[in-house]
């Protein structure tokens, strides 16, 4: 039985066999021209939910944007690190998308974290806690399916926070998604802003 990095090695051939021999104008394209994927997707990086997976994606078409529990923070100017925020305004301004997602998803390690912190039992974590305490007021339910989407919902409103996402989205320019990812029903919502609820799309 193959190991899971020898299965990834044998993956890569296949990736290979599929765009270098197959389809090389496609790859061609890619490396010879700069980059200009239409959509920036904010995800998590939790292992069983990869959004090019779940969106059929090409090379080429997502910029994507991993992190624990697909949190946007707000925006801050103060000269420090932030991933997070660096990678939307390359996507923004330089890329120039048309579309930025924010994907959360059920059974969500980061958000449970958040829940659990937020009864008392607090993760001996350096990093996932200061980080999680960013929607510490989501967690008002005990449900962390519930918790998810109202962290997505406020992630969303942080994206806001950015002056050059306010600009893209004022000129009509860049449109702003909330989706959410049901995985053991295998079924994809999407918020609807004006109403505050998610509604299946897939």
């Amino acid at each position: 039985m193959l190991k899971t990095i020898d299965r990834m090695i044998a993956g890569f051939r296949s990736f290979k066999a599929a765009y270098y021999e197959q389809r090389p104008e496609r790859v061609m394209t890619l490396v010879e021209g700069s980059q200009s994927p239409e959509v920036v997707l904010i995800a998590c990086s939790d292992s069983r939910v990869d959004p090019a997976i779940l969106t059929n994606a090409e090379p080429g078409e997502l910029f994507v944007v991993r992190n624990v529990a697909a949190l946007v923070p707000p925006f801050e100017n103060d000269g420090r690190y932030h991933g997070t925020s660096a990678a939307l305004e390359y996507a923004v301004r330089d890329l120039k998308v048309s579309d930025a997602v924010v994907l959360s998803h059920s059974n969500c390690g980061g958000v449970k974290a958040l829940v659990a912190a937020q009864n008392g039992d607090v993760a001996d974590r350096t990093f996932i806690n200061p980080w999680m305490s960013l929607m510490g007021e989501c967690a008002t339910d005990a449900d962390p399916d519930v918790v998810s989407k109202e962290s997505l919902k406020r992630s969303l409103a942080n994206l806001r926070t950015f002056p050059f996402v306010q600009t893209a989205e004022a000129s009509g320019y860049l449109r702003l998604h909330g989706w959410w990812f049901d995985m053991k029903a295998g079924v994809l919502y999407a918020l609807n802003e004006e109403t505050g609820d998610f509604e299946a799309r897939a």
